[in-house]
């Protein structure tokens, strides 16, 4: 592992809510969010009265009277999106991408031409700033799990770089919240046995955290406590599942409330899928309740599955069981779609009518067929026309009045994994 700091970690700070502000002055200094039904994302003054994405409209607007919600600039998003990641690309080939708006950078290779990492670190933010109009926080590490964490730090649009002599010193202090892979119900879980910081976690038996977390997550966060995170910079790679979630805020456990969403849903990881000339074996769904407790299911087809119908049918069916394992849950927050196992299409080889149950699922059977001509035709008008061209009729009238198409397209959480 290297020795030295070498790995950039540049986030941009509160990205939607910073864009709507540089592109409205009258915005700067006062609490947005943008969305409306749900808050998408919250600027670091709605932060302050505890504002932040995922909340309902109407939490938001109780903690914070003054809030003021904005529609979405998606093409702006992107643009600026791209334009911040391409600095990053100015001192370095090695970046790895992760989000719209975060990526990793190792700048190992080019100290001889720029400076010092934190020189290089610090260049990058002001042109960012000078550029683009937005904040930046970066951190700088020997490892990519501590590069992020000290990009979190370094927020609001600051910059911290981790000695290597002192990376426990300034680790362990911290909540361990800030981990990766720390989400609230797992760490809800740890402070429940008294654990709080990152080094009371690294302190505690392996095996009282594996019984607590399970075993390959109780061995993960315990490595990552130490700093051991021996990854790598990727620039390429391949993906292996694609999936999509959609924060619902405090639903109902309905079939009115998450059919559509799954459906919206579906329709987003088909469609990458097919764009791509991919299909899977493995639909997986998420649902997260109330206390932020979310549990799984998944079911492995016969067939490959890339079939926006085919995809929305299966998921739903999850969700069904997943709610009927749970009767006492009866609000829903949040809903997601995966498909791993991924290959690419083949040939269709068409069935025979044999009334198998699944028949309806199968990509070479009479419905499968038609499923799969009707996506193909709807994917050529998107691609001529754009997305809110053509839709599924259930999709479209139920999307929710102040979050547009677009928006969701670019806030939705990418869930593939390489």
């Amino acid at each position: 592992m290297e020795t030295l700091a070498t790995i950039l970690h540049a986030d941009l700070d509160a990205f939607y809510a910073s864009v709507e502000q540089l592109l409205d002055p009258n915005l700067r200094g006062r609490p947005i969010a943008v969305g409306g039904g749900v808050v998408l994302a919250a600027s670091y003054e709605a932060k302050a009265f505890g504002v932040h994405g995922g909340m309902s409209g109407r939490k938001a607007r109780e903690l914070c009277p003054q809030l003021l919600f904005v529609g979405g600039h998606f093409d702006d998003y992107q643009r600026l999106g791209d334009a911040a990641i391409a600095i990053l690309g100015d001192f370095t080939p090695l970046v790895e991408r992760i989000s719209i708006d975060e990526a990793f950078a190792d700048v190992a290779g080019c100290t001889h031409l720029f400076g010092t990492p934190a020189d290089i670190a610090a260049t990058i933010r002001e042109r960012v700033r000078n550029e683009l109009g937005l904040p930046i926080s970066i951190g700088v590490a020997r490892t990519k799990h501590l590069a992020k964490i000290a990009s979190q730090v370094a927020k609001p649009d600051g910059l911290v770089v981790v000695d290597p002599a002192h990376e426990l010193d300034f680790l362990h202090d911290l909540p361990v919240g800030l981990m990766w892979g720390v989400g609230p119900v797992t760490e809800a879980r740890l402070k429940e046995r008294g654990i709080l910081t990152i080094g009371q976690l690294a302190n505690t038996p392996g095996h009282s955290i594996e019984r607590l977390l399970g075993r390959a997550a109780g061995e993960k966060l315990r490595s990552l406590a130490w700093n051991r995170d021996p990854r790598r910079i990727r620039t390429q790679h391949r993906a292996r599942s694609a999936g999509a979630q959609s924060a619902l805020g405090r639903q109902p456990a309905i079939e009115g409330v998450f059919v559509p969403a799954v459906l919206q849903l579906a329709d987003r990881v088909a469609s990458r899928l097919r764009a791509k000339a991919l299909a899977g074996w493995t639909v997986t769904v998420r649902v997260r309740f109330a206390d932020m407790r979310a549990v799984t299911r998944s079911a492995t087809l016969e067939a490959p599955v890339a079939a926006t119908i085919v995809l929305a049918e299966i998921a739903t069916r999850l969700v069904r069981i997943a709610l009927a394992d749970h009767p006492r849950e009866t609000v829903i927050t949040l809903v997601a779609v995966c498909v791993s196992h991924l290959h690419k299409e083949r040939e269709i080889q068409l069935d025979l009518p044999l009334g198998l149950p699944d028949e309806k699922w199968r990509p070479g059977a009479c419905q499968g067929t038609a499923r799969q001509s009707a996506d193909r035709a709807m994917d050529l008008i998107r691609q001529r026309f754009g997305r809110d061209a053509v839709g599924y009729a259930t999709a479209a009238l139920d999307r929710r009045r102040s979050v547009s198409d677009a928006f969701r397209e670019l806030a939705q959480k990418d869930l593939d994994e390489s």
